[in-house]
């Protein structure tokens, strides 16, 4: 059986970012002049892309480039962990020799931000910024493959959303449900569902439920 390199998604997966993350997009609207948001209204925002889309379209302007950066602002000095096990993982990861890969809908640097707030580092961090489409569709995955010197089939995704399961489809990538992840939803097909971080090393043997999807484009 064919080994696989994986890839994370990370708000929700590898980070525990449901309150802190939805918080700087809501005071940074109220900030902005913007209407009244909730944390719900943000997180269905998520699928249009970069924050600064994302941003834009909460407040219902097109904004300038020093407005922008009051959400990166609101990010600077917040406090977030990664979720039980994480660490753990993405060490032995290292001691085998494997990458520890990321593919974030967020911009690289509001990953870079989150994830050295969380104590992580990693050794390929692909933003949303990186890519022409935003998930579902594949062209994250599919740079990862490059970088990684693989093919995308020999990934696995890991993610929380259905957006990152269907991203993996869409690049013909292994889809691995975080069940623990505030987006996580069972009725999403998948080819594993991990019930913790944990579960992840076994994908490294190619060991999943399903069959790999048929790439095509979203």
């Amino acid at each position: 059986m064919a080994t696989l390199e994986l890839v994370w998604d990370m708000d929700g997966t590898l980070l525990d970012s449901t309150v802190v993350v939805p918080a700087a997009f809501v005071a940074a609207v109220r900030e902005l002049g913007g209407p009244s948001v909730g944390p719900e209204e943000v997180v269905a925002s998520y699928s249009r892309g970069t924050p600064e889309v994302i941003l834009a379209h909460l407040v219902g302007r097109e904004l300038a480039l020093d407005e922008t950066e009051v959400y990166y602002r609101k990010l600077k000095d917040v406090e977030v962990a990664p979720y039980p096990g994480v660490a753990h993982v993405l060490g032995a990861l290292r001691e085998s020799g494997r990458a520890v890969a990321v593919f974030t809908g967020a911009s690289s640097r509001a990953g870079a931000r989150l994830l050295r707030a969380a104590g992580l580092d990693v050794d390929v961090l692909i933003g949303g910024d990186h890519v022409q489409r935003p998930k579902p569709a594949g062209d994250g995955l599919i740079l990862a493959a490059e970088q990684l010197g693989v093919a995308p089939a020999d990934l696995a995704y890991i993610g929380d959303s259905p957006l990152d399961l269907r991203a993996a489809a869409a690049a013909g990538s292994v889809s691995a449900a975080a069940a623990w992840g505030h987006q996580y939803d069972g009725a999403e097909p998948s080819d594993a569902t991990l019930t913790r971080p944990e579960d992840a090393l076994r994908l490294l043997r190619g060991d999943h439920d399903g069959e790999r999807p048929a790439a095509g484009a979203v």
